[in-house]
């Protein structure tokens, strides 16, 4: 019963939040009450694709020590309906981005377009419906790319690469389409996505049930969830309502978190949910029926065939990933959205790869967000990640 209200809760919070007009919401500064508060210096800049998105990033050149970095960059990509604050939620020795500044890493984070620090367009407003018409393969056809060169222009260097949930599904992608290589030292996977037709996630097999994310579309609501300080207020709410609390919902989305401290959940939900595409939600969901990882079908053969000159989407292969760049994958047991069933699917793909270029790591008790917030995850998954780096 306390499942089915979180998910009947959670799809109200989408519909309601998802015609909320943006002007109502206030957002502070990630470098300014994330970062800098916590005794790190940080720099805000701006990243415009080629199709016209303002990206903001955030930069943490150098640790608590303000000594100059010494090690390459490290781009830190976020998942589904969160931002750069993914990194930033526990305190500074445990959290990723402050753990790799206080390891002389010269840390980038990344916003997706839509989240609150990347709503810019050089010619459309977010209340444009074209503003929305995007998937995630526009996201690492041009945010991803857009925010690798630049970051590889303002240091004349390969980066380090890690993404969390769909984060990795970006670079993934990227990787089989041959793209990004050459400014990729390594990249770290966390809670993967690729393969996502055997997930057991109450919330997203809901969406999916449902039909959800396309009678959205069909509605003409074509941002999917605003995030901001109402929102989360409203979540806040709904966590003390009878049968109800934060860690269930983050269980029905993910599963089971092993190790999250109430605290940390706390302000995870200061900055979720933050904005999607509705058309992105509706991809994600053709993968999870088909159980393939494809381009976004637009159901008529005429159309698919106006984009594609082929009745059907074609699909992206893994297999074409270079068996020579360096990989390490977490994730685990508990994991609703990372199934460890689509994680073989992955895995089988990487086969040939080169047993000294991919490192796989399975962590039994952890769910899809220990990995960014459990209070272990710097010994756990961290420390593991930064050995790897050190080896790349």
């Amino acid at each position: 019963m306390a499942y089915t209200s979180t998910i009947l809760l959670l799809a109200v919070l989408l519909c309601v939040s998802a015609v909320k007009p943006y002007s109502d919401i206030s957002h502070d500064g990630i470098c300014k009450y994330m970062v800098e508060t916590q005794g790190y210096v940080c720099q805000d800049h701006q990243v415009t694709t080629k199709d016209g998105y303002i990206l903001g990033m955030q930069r943490i050149p150098v640790g608590r020590s303000n000594k100059t970095a010494d090690r390459p960059p490290v781009l830190l990509q976020h998942g589904l309906w969160v931002d750069a604050t993914t990194w930033l939620l526990n305190s500074p020795d445990k959290s990723l981005a402050f753990i790799l500044a206080d390891n002389g890493f010269d840390v980038w984070l990344a916003n997706t377009r839509g989240t609150i620090a990347s709503r810019g367009h050089t010619s459309l407003s977010a209340n444009d419906p074209a503003y929305w018409d995007w998937t995630y393969v526009e996201l690492f056809t041009y945010d991803l790319t857009a925010m690798y060169e630049y970051v590889h222009n303002q240091t004349g260097q390969k980066l380090y690469y890690v993404g969390h949930s769909l984060g990795t599904l970006e670079a993934f992608v990227s990787f089989s389409e041959e793209k990004l290589l050459n400014m990729t030292k390594s990249a770290a996977l966390l809670g993967p996505i690729a393969y996502i037709g055997q997930l057991s996630s109450p919330f997203a097999r809901a969406i999916v049930t449902t039909s959800l994310a396309e009678r959205m579309y069909q509605l003409g609501l074509y941002e999917f969830i605003v995030g901001g300080q109402d929102v989360g207020k409203l979540l806040e709410g709904i966590c003390h309502l009878p049968l109800i609390d934060c860690d269930s919902l983050l269980t029905v989305i993910g599963g089971p978190n092993c190790c999250i401290n109430p605290s940390t959940i706390a302000v995870f939900f200061d900055h979720f949910p933050q904005s999607s595409s509705t058309k992105n939600l509706v991809h994600l969901s053709q993968m999870i029926r088909k159980g393939n990882i494809a381009m976004y079908d637009y159901i008529s053969e005429s159309e698919n065939t106006v984009h594609y000159r082929q009745p059907t989407p074609p699909l992206y292969n893994l297999t074409r990933i270079p068996n020579d760049i360096p990989l390490f994958i977490s994730y685990g047991g508990k994991d609703t959205l990372s199934d460890v069933n689509d994680v073989q699917l992955l895995l089988d793909n990487l086969k040939d790869h080169q047993k000294d270029k991919l490192v796989v790591q399975y962590t039994e008790d952890y769910a899809h967000f220990d990995f960014i917030m459990a209070e272990n995850a710097n010994r756990v998954v961290y420390d593991p990640l930064m050995a790897f780096f050190g080896t790349t």
